[in-house]
This record gives structure tokens, C-alpha cells and sequence, in this order.
């Protein structure tokens, strides 16, 4: 997989539990990119086993400040 691949990728991870964060907890729309990033962080952290595989080995390492950043980067 290359890096293009895998930072799409785990993009595609980080929305879905975007969409399940803001959805669970709507006031997160207003949350500093930082307090967003930490709870789906924590998110990961909790739901990594339901995660296939290969996803489990995109954002094992992943740190806040990493997701952060994905959160920051607009797709064109």
C-alpha cells in the first residue's frame, strides 16, 4: 500500500467515526479540531476490534495530533 493510499484510507476511517461522533454527540460540531480528534481517538481505541484487519493496521499507531491533521486536510 502506498502512503497516498493509506492516509486515504485511514481518512475513510476517521469520517466514519466522524460522522458517528458528531452523530452520537451533535455539539461536538463546535468542538475545537483538537477536542474532535482526542474523542475519536478514544473512539478508535474503543472499537479496534471491529475494525477488519487491515484498518486495525492503519491506525494502531495513530496518534491525536495525526488525526488532527487529516481532520485539518480537505480533499479537493
Amino acid at each position: 500500500m502506498t502512503k497516498e493510499h493509506a492516509a486515504l484510507e485511514k481518512r475513510k476511517i476517521i469520517d466514519k467515526f466522524l460522522m458517528k461522533l458528531t452523530k452520537e454527540d451533535p455539539q461536538m460540531y463546535y468542538a475545537s479540531t483538537y477536542e474532535v480528534a482526542r474523542s475519536i481517538h478514544t473512539m478508535i481505541k474503543e472499537h479496534t476490534n471491529r475494525l477488519s484487519v487491515d484498518d486495525q493496521a492503519l491506525v494502531r499507531h495513530m496518534t491525536v495530533e495525526e488525526i488532527q491533521g487529516l481532520l485539518g486536510f480537505h480533499l479537493k
